[in-house]
């Protein structure tokens, strides 16, 4: 029997990124005093720049703040965007953005907290669990469930209204560090399946229902020539670089992703499923496509510029994303289908994000001179105005209002790459709200009857990914270092034939030494603390 709460559960993508060990004390500890600041109704802070707690400009002096991100393939440079050259003459507050890559944005990231060089915020940050719970224990990031109440009006009215936002970001000590990008649009919180219905038209073929059939048709794309150039030049199958084809492919062998994990919980029992028999079908299975190159031969190497720009080409056959921006010139050629049944008859879209989609989006250091007007700053991107500025621009510039929604306008759609170089959210993580009144770039009905196709295999509950307390987030830190390391260099010479099925054995063996089953016990524990 399922616990009452696991209907305010939710899930996380899969943490692959852990934290680095050995981060040096930032500075005080006890950062308290500050995100508990009090003041008067209208305003907080010194009487020289008092910040305000409504309204703007938020404080009357300038002030400026540094703040690291991430930058997507298809970004401009984030202080070319009007929603920050606008927001800096709205808010008087002037944000110099340190920019790194997606491409080794993790390690630059880690390195910002192991060198002890902070900026005065994270944005587009993309910390963990394991990270926001190591850098707040070490007083690098300081609490903000005080800054929340006070200074942050709209993400509070969210977190009271969806009550597993705060349980998720909220540590067993009662502290948030981070804050995350926000979706309450369903169809936004899971990649849609796209395959070319222009090569199934043209060969002939019907959507596959089950992987024998995806097997079936990936090689009627490889050898039937649909493209009609005269050369075998498709790429029957693609997926993000790593280890997401074999996240988007485990439904189909009865592996799902619970408490931000590779774990299934049944009968309220927690069980690590990364050296199972159904695991091992599935690395067989994928195996098979990629000796026959069924799948992308540069799927372990491509970037993720590289894996965006295959989609728009119209020469891939199946992929997955979560909306159709990277292919609209030739939208007409994909439909969204729905994932296959496995040889068991498993059948489920296992990778759904919770209504928190992107954890730890943003989060304020312990150098923050200003973490009041900070925390003023980014809760404008959680209400509906803030979120249309971030995402479209200007009104009359680039988009138009239609029935109370806001639409890019034809002209910036018809110039290749535009819209994500006046937007930060494009390339996803950024904090801030994504609800039905925003989302008419990301959720057209070619997306929508994409999502519906998903929607009868979604899990019927997804269960939290903990946040542990500081001693036994080491203690998973310290496993999961080895293990997921392991996992992951194991699976990728499974799939790509480096390494035999023979030494199936000494896999498992191996997971078993590397303690495995005290992981296991770690996150059912966490589970039954939760379920209390």
């Amino acid at each position: 029997m399922r616990k009452t709460w696991g209907r305010y559960a939710f899930a996380t993508m899969l943490v692959t990124g852990l934290i680095v060990s050995g981060c040096s004390n930032g500075g005080n500890g006890n950062s308290n005093e500050k995100a508990g600041n009090t003041g008067d109704s209208k305003s907080s802070g010194s009487a020289e720049n008092a910040v305000k707690t409504d309204g703007f400009p938020i404080v009357d002096t300038p002030i400026k703040l540094k703040m690291f991100t991430r930058v997507a393939p298809v970004n401009g440079p984030f202080k070319d965007m009007p929603v920050f050259q606008d927001y800096e003459k709205m808010s008087n507050i002037h944000v110099d953005f340190i920019e790194a890559p997606t491409d080794g944005f993790a390690e630059k990231k880690n390195l910002l907290f192991a060198s002890n060089e902070l900026p005065d915020a994270l944005y587009r940050s993309g910390l963990t669990q394991l990270e926001t719970v190591r850098y707040g224990a070490a007083g690098q990031l300081i609490p903000l469930e005080n800054l929340i109440d006070q200074y942050a009006p709209n993400l509070k009215s969210l977190m009271d209204q969806y009550p597993e936002i705060r349980a998720g970001i909220t540590t067993p000590e009662g502290h948030i560090y981070a804050i995350p990008g926000i979706v309450t649009l369903g169809s936004a919180r899971t990649d849609k399946r796209w395959i070319n219905k222009a090569w199934l038209d043209k060969l002939g073929l019907k959507v596959p229902e089950t992987t024998d059939e995806l097997y079936e048709v990936l090689k009627a794309f490889r050898d039937g020539d649909p493209n009609g150039n005269g050369k075998a030049d498709e790429i029957p199958m693609t997926a993000r670089i790593g280890m997401p084809i074999v996240y988007q492919m485990a439904g189909a062998f009865g592996l799902d992703s619970q408490l931000g994990y590779n774990i299934n919980v049944e009968n309220d029992k927690v069980h690590i499923w990364s050296g199972d028999e159904q695991y091992k079908e599935l690395l067989m299975y994928l195996n098979k496509l990629y000796k026959e190159k069924l799948i992308d031969p540069e799927i372990f190497s491509h970037t993720e510029a590289q894996y965006l720009a295959k989609q728009g080409t119209g020469n891939t056959g199946y992929f997955f994303d979560q909306t159709n921006n990277n292919f609209l010139t030739i939208q007409d050629q994909y439909i969204g289908i729905a994932p296959q049944a496995g040889p068991n008859g498993d059948r489920l879209q296992s990778q759904v994000a919770p209504v928190p989609r992107d954890y730890g989006a943003f989060a304020i250091t312990s150098v923050n001179k200003y973490p009041e007007a900070t925390m003023r700053w980014i809760d404008y991107f959680y209400s509906d105005e803030g979120s249309t500025l971030l995402r479209f621009g200007r009104e009359g510039e680039h988009y138009e209002m239609k029935d109370g929604i806001p639409y890019y306008k034809e002209e910036l759609l018809n110039v290749a790459g535009a819209q994500a170089k006046i937007t930060p959210y494009a390339g996803g993580g950024a904090p801030h709200l994504i609800s039905d009144k925003v989302a008419s770039f990301i959720n057209p009905p070619q997306v929508q009857e994409a999502y519906e196709q998903l929607e009868p295999y979604l899990p019927k509950i997804r269960y939290a990914p903990p946040l542990f307390d500081e001693a036994t987030a080491q203690k998973v830190n310290v496993l999961r270092n080895d293990i997921d390391k392991y996992f992951e260099e194991q699976s990728t010479k499974f799939i790509v034939g480096a390494l035999s099925f023979d030494k199936w054995d000494e896999f498992q063996s191996t997971l078993k030494k590397m303690n495995i089953a005290d992981l296991e016990k770690l996150y059912q524990d966490a589970y039954d603390k939760m379920a209390k």
